[in-house]
């Protein structure tokens, strides 16, 4: 049976749903939906899909596997290549194994894309959603209305934060004898993604959005995912992270629309999955046949249930949840 304070947040809920949809109308997005059930899940190496036998009981289609989606990407990415314009969804989103304070394998996701835009844009359309859905959730001003949020480099967080001079450490043992100088526990890998997100973990991310919201931004170039590198930088890519009182709320890009690329980085993947143990899935060539018709544009990714956990200053995903993962697994 809920608490009295899930039944609050869910009333909450309904405010900053109310929110969000009215400022995204103020701005000129579309509400779309997209499947929640893919023949091909993304290829991030560290997320496990939910995977779904589709067993026929007619004579369309045959026996195989579906998944759950861990993110509308794709398929809102070919609306964009199909001229859409601006776009958004509010949606169910899948994650198997993700169980926490802040995490729940069913949780509800914002997403949304701008056309002829890039990273800087989409912070300003990110920061105005939010702002306009606090003031529908609160009678007061809370974080989120403390416009604008604060936009720090990752080489600026890991210099106030962890004293790590990023640019100055081009692979992994030099980033590794930096943090261990600094007394930040690397463990023995000397891989620099690992060494990167250890010291990001430890002493970064609990520092971030205290005063207000912060945009980590321009993350180093093998972490560039699904975004473009910068022009007149590509050490670093056009990646962004929205964070507030030491949470991960969101991440967004200047989007990648070269498929020759794309298809590079997501081949890479699939190997590191391999790697790792984990299976590794065809790629979606729709995707990538559409990424080319693609126009410039920029996105973002918000975890609406950590946003409302805030707003409602719960403690734990569980609280805004009806029904938490936590009850039955």
């Amino acid at each position: 049976m809920p608490t009295p304070r899930q039944w609050d947040a869910a009333r909450a809920r309904q405010r900053l749903y109310a929110g969000l949809r009215g400022s995204f109308a103020s701005q000129g997005y579309l509400e779309v939906e997209t499947p929640t059930l893919v023949p091909v899940p993304g290829m991030e190496p560290h997320i496990t899909p939910f995977e779904v036998p589709f067993v026929p009981e007619t004579d369309v289609g045959q026996r195989r596997a579906l998944f759950l989606h861990t993110s509308p990407e794709y398929a809102m990415k070919r609306l964009l290549a199909d001229g859409s314009g601006p776009i958004f969804q509010l949606c169910k989103t899948y994650r198997n194994g993700e169980v926490s304070r802040t995490h729940n394998p069913e949780f509800t996701m914002l997403e949304f894309y701008r056309p002829n835009a890039d990273y800087t844009a989409i912070m300003e359309d990110t920061e105005r959603a939010l702002a306009a859905a606090e003031a529908s959730v609160r009678s007061q001003p809370g974080l989120f209305s403390r416009t604008p949020y604060e936009r720090l480099t990752v080489a600026e967080a890991f210099w106030r934060y962890a004293k790590v001079d990023l640019p100055a450490c081009p692979d992994g043992p030099s980033l590794r004898a930096a943090a261990q100088a600094q007394g930040i526990h690397t463990g023995s890998s000397t891989s620099f993604d690992d060494v990167f997100f250890q010291v990001l973990l430890e002493r970064v991310e609990r520092s971030l959005g205290h005063e207000r919201p912060t945009f980590l931004c321009e993350y180093p170039a093998s972490m560039a995912a699904l975004a473009r590198l910068k022009p007149d930088d590509p050490r670093v890519a056009e990646r962004v992270e929205l964070y507030a009182r030491g949470v991960e709320l969101a991440n967004g890009f200047s989007e990648l629309n070269d498929a020759t690329e794309q298809r590079r980085r997501l081949l890479e993947e699939q190997t590191l999955r391999l790697k790792l143990g984990r299976p590794a899935y065809p790629l979606d060539e729709r995707f990538l046949e559409a990424l080319p018709r693609m126009p410039e544009s920029a996105g973002i990714a918000v975890g609406v249930d950590r946003v409302l956990m805030l707003m409602v200053d719960a403690e734990e995903l569980a609280d805004v949840l009806l029904f938490p993962a936590k009850d039955f697994v």
